[in-house]
């Protein structure tokens, strides 16, 4: 009978020594109770407790979690906007109060998580309310920005931090769609009739530019032959009365009348006009006096040049 009772109370006490240890898992960390009330928490590895009266109420895990969400805005002009969004949180940090929060602020895990899905889309309602509808796509980062600013207090209250908000996507009705498409369309047609028009003006302007340049360039070479062939004619003529006076002078050194080359020019000019000309009659003077004349006066030109 003794040895019986002595491996009853061996049994007993390997069961109470079992049931001591508890394994927390990594990234958890165990929430204690007894009686109902919280006593202790519990940290990732192998830890000892009061067999029978500290109870594992719940494990808590510290890692990171995240919510796909799916729900409705209007806008401050009453247009529907949709959001598909995930949600990244995560428990605050490991101290013992804050563990407290997140254990015991709600009911359990499923109410929390309403609650935190509803507290977001309230802030996103309520940012998207005050702006308009062609707003909105421009807004993405600032609709961040706000939840997280808004909420960071509430959240830190139970023991949680918002991380990350993510909209992965942002769509309206199917009407307002195809009348934004249609602004789109017609923005870029007049974007695009825009620069074809700058274009066209540019083509003009410089095709003009090309022209005015080419008659400008035209006009100085014609002015510059007009100089060079009056130039010519010039000196053809400066060279003709030189010649002539100085043959006049030579005749008249030699004792000879200088109507002789009055007469050879002459003749000249006849049979030029003769082989040339088109009409049929020939209107000269060619009297002495006026060959006189006309050789006076290329003399004298060509006294006066030099």
């Amino acid at each position: 009978m003794v040895v019986e009772i002595k491996y009853i109370l061996m049994g007993v006490a390997l069961l109470l020594l079992i049931f001591s240890f508890v394994t927390v898992q990594q990234g958890t960390i165990a929430v204690v109770t007894m009686f109902g009330k919280y006593r202790r928490i519990m940290k990732p590895g192998l830890n000892l407790r009061i067999p029978f009266f500290e109870k594992l109420n719940t494990r808590v895990s510290i890692q990171n979690r995240a919510i796909e969400m799916e729900f409705q805005a209007i806008t401050q002009d009453q247009a529907n906007v949709y959001f598909k969004a995930m949600l990244v949180y995560s428990v605050l940090d490991a101290n013992e109060e804050t563990i407290k929060n997140v254990a015991f602020k709600f009911v359990n895990q499923q109410n929390f998580i309403q609650a935190l899905i509803r507290t977001i889309e309230g802030s996103v309602r309520g940012f998207v309310a005050t702006k308009k509808q062609a707003e909105i796509l421009l807004l993405r980062g600032e609709i961040v920005a706000d939840v997280k600013e808004s909420l960071d207090h509430t959240l830190e209250t139970w023991g949680f931090h918002l991380i990350d908000l993510q909209l992965n996507d942002i769509t309206f009705d199917a009407e307002i769609t195809t009348s934004m498409a249609k602004v789109v369309a017609s923005n870029n047609l007049k974007a695009a009739a825009e620069n074809e028009g700058q274009a066209l003006l540019i083509t003009k302007t410089k095709a003009a530019e090309a022209e005015g340049n080419a008659i400008k360039i035209s006009a100085q070479a014609e002015k510059e032959a007009a100089q060079l062939k009056g130039q010519g004619i010039a000196l053809f003529r400066e060279e003709v009365a030189q010649g002539m006076t100085e043959a006049a002078e030579k005749m008249k050194a030699a004792d000879l009348d200088t109507s002789l080359i009055l007469f050879s020019m002459w003749t000249e000019a006849v049979k030029e006009f003769a082989e040339k000309g088109t009409g049929n009659v020939i209107f000269l003077d060619g009297s002495v006096e006026g060959m006189e004349k006309t050789l006076k006066q290329m003399m004298a030109t060509n006294t006066l040049k030099k």
